[in-house]
């Protein structure tokens, strides 16, 4: 398996058929906070993430599902959306609210990142609390060719974003390893090895380092966020698998 990791969706090369060298599987990551918020959301009963861009899109498709049967999730600038449901928080979701409804999302970034890659026969999210599970997902795939994209913060390098991708690859590389069954997992360009060496530096003490991203000093910056610091650094505690299962919807695997 070779992952190679985009920093951004404007990084992503164009997607080319899996024939012609294009990837097999995408991995999308936006830590703080939409792919930990579309995690816990499918964990605690959510029918699906639908994902947009555009806050157009997303009312014209919201309104043609029933209203008992849908919420809107708007964030834009760390804060919620005027007027919609649910803004980015994975504290917000609980199984009470989400519970058998459609999730009708719109991100700053993550949704974006979840465009960019939509026609890749395999599409997951992943985050901290479910690395390992993404990890092994794509081994069972037998995946040979992974992107994984990162969400930035409007065009520009996330610190967080590339911990979490540097997380996932360590996975892969272990949970290979392990299973001692004669395949490798290989870094495919600088930034998927310059993810694996952030990984090792802060592994022990992801929160710190979620904390010193400029993203997450934004956070900080426009209200206390420590219950979101501590659910997005959590390791390994989420087993779901967020995977697209027809253009722009995610369900649970």
């Amino acid at each position: 398996m070779l992952i190679s990791y985009f920093h951004t969706s404007e990084a992503v090369p164009a997607v080319q058929p899996v024939a012609e060298g294009g990837p097999d599987a995408a991995v999308v990551i936006d830590v703080l906070r939409a792919t930990t918020t579309i995690a816990w959301s499918l964990q605690n009963g959510a029918e699906a993430i639908q994902a947009f861009a555009d806050l157009a899109e997303l009312e014209a498709a919201a309104m043609a599902w029933p209203a008992e049967k849908r919420l809107r999730a708007g964030e834009r600038g760390g804060k919620r959306v005027d007027g919609y449901d649910l803004g980015n928080s994975p504290l917000a979701v609980t199984p009470e609210l989400v519970g058998g409804k459609r999730i009708f999302m719109s991100t700053t970034n993550g949704t974006r990142s979840l465009a960019a890659v939509r026609a890749v026969p395999l599409l997951v999210t992943a985050c901290l609390p479910n690395r390992t599970a993404v990890a092994q997902r794509l081994l069972a795939a037998q995946a040979e060719r992974v992107w994984i994209v990162g969400s930035g913060w409007e065009g520009d390098y996330s610190l967080e974003d590339s911990l979490a991708a540097g997380a996932v690859i360590a996975a892969a590389q272990q949970a290979d390893a392990a299973a001692a069954n004669g395949k490798t997992v290989a870094t495919g360009n600088d930034e998927a090895l310059a993810a694996l060496a952030l990984w090792q530096q802060w592994q022990h003490e992801p929160e710190a380092c979620l904390r010193a991203a400029s993203h997450g000093q934004r956070l900080i910056s426009i209200g206390n966020h420590d219950a979101d610091f501590a659910c997005c650094a959590a390791l390994d505690n989420l087993t779901i698998v967020p995977t697209q299962t027809q253009p722009g919807v995610i369900q649970a695997d």
